[in-house]
């Protein structure tokens, strides 16, 4: 399939217009020169032909030289033949008056020319094309015969046949040329404009939409003179690299601002939820009767400052990750986190069907590092979220396999249900915070009326990244898949 001309490389384009608009000057060129050179040896062979015939003949309009009969005058393939009035041949020949020289065809091809001052052009069998003139054989005109020379015309066809020969090969041979050197040429112009792209490449690199970015490349300042096309597009690209830098700057400034003001807050915080959740306990189990509205009412406030408090932890967790805190690095083997966690599942949700699935293999390595509590909560907010967005009944898989190559060998945890599943246009976005799947996925409200805060799958994918592994989400309706990667120890 051809390309379109837009998608060409432009240096492509480049070397094709200039190749194409050499070969159609050179062309034009050509045929010009090579028209202007056959008019003018058509006119000389014109003019020796008319120089002939009145050597021979005395001119149109005039009788033979001489005593009845000269001989024509010009180089080797002159034709003559001479025709009585009643249309008989005198004679004919070439060079000469040999009656033998012509064969009946040539000499019927010569007879059809016109008795004219103008030579025409006449197709002799064998002998080819030649320049014919014919006039009066006598004083008398037409009465007294006719008189007919030809010189051939490969005296101009020859030279010019040559010269197009010549032109072509020469012009190919020019073309071939003029477009490997100027590809070269556009190939060493470009170099600064390639240079540019390497940087805009490079940039694009970088992980522009997350955490703190260092210095950005910047074109060299050889390839920024505004007085070149290339040095126009990298002073350009300079300007926006110092504007996306300050913006970036600017951005990590301001998120710094709010992980630490949430990390402030979220510490200050525990304290005082701790004292409402004791004194609302300490209220709760006094001896006095308290009447059963504000028995419900203090059991709420418990509720609820319980509520706060994990959301606090969560938020708190947040800020400490994203801060780049470092979490504990100690062996953790995976397939006990995956029981423990599928049994307290059980636990809390029992009208699911909970199922574990673990290597085959016992003496596959299934040990990670990091930290074990963080990687318990990985699987406990997997295994609730399940729970809490997928009807009763539904079946929910933790499976635990091990695979990769022997230098890229990986633990896989998959957390599957057979639930409605999420809509495509959650799927983007349920790793991130305080994002919801309540209006797709059924969700499991207790007594309470306490649900997802949305935070547990921003720590999923905090966690997971911190651990150096990634964490993936598919989702059809009947099947989703949440897949855990960490590398093995």
């Amino acid at each position: 399939m051809i390309r379109r001309w837009s998608t060409w490389p432009l240096r492509t384009r480049l070397v094709v217009t200039m190749t194409v608009l050499l070969a159609v000057v050179f062309t034009v060129v050509a045929w010009l020169t090579t028209f202007q050179l056959r008019e003018y040896m058509q006119s000389n062979l014109d003019d020796k032909l008319h120089g002939a015939a009145m050597a021979a003949f005395g001119g149109p309009g005039g009788g033979p030289a001489g005593d009845g009969g000269g001989h024509p005058h010009g180089g080797s393939g002159v034709v003559t033949v001479v025709l009585n009035a009643d249309g008989s041949l005198r004679f004919s020949g070439i060079d000469s008056f040999d009656n033998q020289s012509l064969t009946d065809a040539e000499i019927t091809a010569l007879e059809a020319a016109p008795v004219s001052s103008d030579a025409t052009t006449v197709d002799l069998p064998v002998l080819g094309e030649y320049r014919v003139l014919a006039m009066p054989a006598g004083p008398h005109g037409p009465d007294s015969g006719r008189a007919i020379v030809g010189l051939p015309e490969s005296a101009v066809t020859g030279p010019i046949d040559n010269l197009i020969a010549t032109e072509a090969v020469l012009g190919v041979a020019a073309v071939i040329l003029v477009g490997f050197a100027g590809f070269a040429l556009v190939r060493v112009s470009l170099r600064p404009l390639d240079r540019v792209a390497a940087t805009a490449a490079r940039i694009a690199k970088e992980p522009l939409d997350r955490g703190e970015v260092g210095r950005l490349a910047r074109v060299p300042a050889v390839d920024t003179d505004p007085r070149t096309e290339s040095g126009l597009v990298g002073a350009a690209l300079n300007r926006m690299i110092d504007h996306v830098s300050a913006a970036l700057e600017a951005r990590h400034a301001s998120e710094t601002r709010v992980r630490q003001f949430v990390a402030d807050a979220s510490h200050e915080l525990r304290t005082p939820l701790a004292s409402i959740k004791g004194y609302a306990e300490l209220t709760r189990r006094s001896k006095e009767t308290v009447p059963p509205d504000t028995a419900y009412a203090l059991g709420r406030v418990e509720s609820e400052a319980t509520r706060m408090t994990a959301l606090v932890e969560d938020l708190l967790l947040l800020a400490r990750l994203d801060a780049g805190r470092e979490l504990t690095h100690e062996p953790v083997d995976l397939a006990p986190l995956v029981v423990d966690a599928v049994r307290d599942a059980h636990a809390a949700v029992p009208d699911h069907k909970w199922e574990v699935r673990l290597p085959d293999d016992p003496e596959a390595g299934t040990q990670v590092t990091g930290d074990e509590h963080r990687l318990h909560q990985v699987l406990v907010n997997l295994l609730a979220n399940a729970g809490k967005h997928t009807p009763p009944g539904t079946v929910v898989t933790a499976a635990l396999a091990v695979g990769g190559p022997t230098a890229d060998r990986h633990a896989l945890l998959t957390v599957t249900d057979d639930g409605p599943g999420i809509p495509p246009d959650l799927l983007p976005t349920v790793f991130e915070r305080f994002a919801r799947g309540d209006s797709s996925r059924a969700r499991a409200v207790g007594s309470t009326g306490q649900g997802s805060t949305g935070l547990g799958l921003a720590i999923v994918a905090a966690v997971v990244a911190s651990h150096g592994g990634e964490v993936r989400v598919t989702s059809v309706p009947g099947e989703t898949v949440f897949a855990v990667r960490l590398p093995l120890a």
